[in-house]
């Protein structure tokens, strides 16, 4: 199922998908009883009405990948049509078939319903060309999908959705209007519309400009719902989180909007759309974008890089010999949890020469623990036997899953690794990382020249960048360099510590 086109289309174009429509939707012979179970199979049945009259959306001829209908679309269609009053925000991922559910297959679904549940619909597009071609493609369905028109009569009557408005033979109006564009005394006769959906208004631009973001949130609670007969009607907004500071945002923090937030993965880590992407598809898609952006545009967690390191103090060196450190310390952040595959394990060697911090191998991955403790005994074989580095982990990860995996591996190897617990009663996470950042700042911390493309280092890096107060995307890498460069610093202070014998001093006041 392929999402509509957010491009201006040529009528050329259009026209050349009205062919496919119109190609892709036969009606083969039958029976009237058959016609007739099949048309109150397809009005009660959300799934099958896509299935059947939609197969150019669901099949793919030149691959021939059939892409049913995912369980949250089929939700959303029935949570539409429940409530005459529905007041949503579909806070969908990228490629979650958002415009094409809520701009096409969900409005003539209601449209067929006993009795008809849309009358006058209303397209709110980021531009007003961007709504008219939305509404071209659905105008292509109502004017050539023959499978529809056989089962529920001709539909087209009048109008273009170049000129962005048309009416089907039963009086439904469609309507287009563009971002700001003023939608007041919309109205078809007497019906004032009954569904309005707002298509991604949202762009990196507008979200840049907090003034802008403000009035259009104005617009939309003010003018656009307010063609709406007193409140009356569906009114929807669909898009991804792109920012923090966007209209979608905005909208969704109003009382009385419901909420569906639907990101590629779901909290236990499985495509939430089964049908269209493999787990290993999305992990490529993640590995080339790079976390942040992946975070953005499939997982609605926009990210502001930079709010608290910064790229430029990312700072790259080739490392010493390990025999030439003061001290090393490699620590792990397993982030266990046994419910999700969604988490990030983190592993990160640091080593200290002088006032320097050297970030020497990172292991950052969405895996198994297992695959974590064998890369931890990998890291502990490629360290020459001269050589002393201090093994962590934080000690209530110290389960016995954990335990049980590190003893498995250590029987497999011949010995087993002296990992120490970490039992340092932490304060806040954010203030614990925030509290390092100077030493990235003023230029005490390097990486390894020799990783800079190595894709667990590259990781660890976005992490780190992303790194922000109250952020629901990861964060182990930072919180590993953390408790490593915690440990450093203690074995500084521990060395530098020279204890002075003599006769105590009792001052007659107190300081605190």
């Amino acid at each position: 199922m392929t999402m509509t086109s957010s491009v201006t289309k040529t009528f050329a174009e259009w026209q050349r998908w009205c062919r496919t429509v119109q190609e892709r939707t036969p009606v083969l012979p039958e029976t009237p009883a058959a016609k007739q179970a099949r048309i109150r199979r397809a009005r009660r049945d959300y799934d099958f009405f896509v299935e059947y009259y939609f197969p150019h959306y669901t099949d793919d001829p030149a691959t021939g990948r059939h892409t049913a209908c995912a369980p949250f679309q089929i939700e959303a269609a029935n949570r539409v049509l429940r409530d005459r009053n529905y007041k949503g925000i579909e806070q969908w991922a990228r490629g979650h078939a958002k415009s094409t559910h809520f701009d096409i297959f969900i409005p003539m679904w209601l449209k067929i319903q006993e009795p008809r549940e849309l009358n006058v619909m209303v397209l709110v597009g980021k531009s007003e060309e961007n709504a008219k071609t939305l509404l071209g493609d659905l105008q292509a369905e109502l004017q050539f999908n023959r499978r529809y028109i056989a089962d529920f009569g001709v539909q087209y009557n009048a109008g273009d959705w170049q000129d962005g408005r048309f009416v089907t033979a039963d009086g439904c109006a469609f309507f287009a209007r563009g971002r700001g564009q003023s939608p007041r005394g919309l109205r078809y006769r007497s019906r004032r519309p009954d569904y309005i959906v707002i298509d991604d208004l949202d762009d990196d631009e507008l979200c840049e400009n907090e003034s802008r973001v403000k009035r259009l949130v104005n617009w939309v609670k003010e003018a656009l719902f307010g063609a709406l007969d007193g409140g009356r009607g569906r009114f929807i907004m669909v898009g991804n989180l792109i920012s923090k500071n966007s209209v979608l945002a905005a909208m969704a923090k109003s009382k009385g909007m419901h909420v569906s937030r639907v990101n590629i993965l779901d909290k236990q880590g499985n495509v939430s759309w089964g049908a269209k992407w493999t787990r290993e598809e999305v992990q490529q898609m993640a590995d080339f974008m790079g976390y942040r952006s992946f975070q953005k545009e499939f997982m609605n967690n926009p990210i502001t890089e930079g709010a608290v390191f910064r790229q430029e103090w990312i700072r790259w060196r080739e490392p010493l010999p390990l025999s030439k450190y003061d001290y090393l310390v490699a620590y792990c952040d397993p982030s266990f949890k046994s419910s999700s595959k969604n988490d990030y394990k983190a592993i990160k060697l640091w080593g200290k020469v002088g006032s320097e911090l050297h970030c020497l191998a990172a292991f950052v991955r969405q895996c198994s623990v297992a695959e974590m403790v064998r890369w931890f005994y990998d890291l502990h074989e490629r360290v020459p036997e001269n050589v002393v580095v201090e093994y962590y982990i934080e000690a209530n990860f110290l389960q016995d899953i954990l335990l049980d995996e590190f003893t498995r591996e250590g029987k497999l190897r011949g010995y087993q690794l002296p990992i120490r617990a970490d039992r340092r009663k932490k304060p806040d996470k954010f203030q614990r990382i925030e509290a390092i950042s100077p030493l990235w700042e003023r230029g005490f911390v390097f990486y390894n020249a020799r990783m800079q493309r190595d894709p667990d280092m590259l990781a660890a890096i976005d992490q780190t960048l992303c790194f922000e107060k109250g952020m629901s995307g990861h964060d182990d890498a930072p919180d590993a360099d953390e408790g490593a460069i915690y440990k450093l610093q203690q074995r500084t202070r521990e060395q530098a510590f020279v204890p002075s014998i003599g006769r105590r001093h009792i001052s007659s006041k107190r300081v605190w």
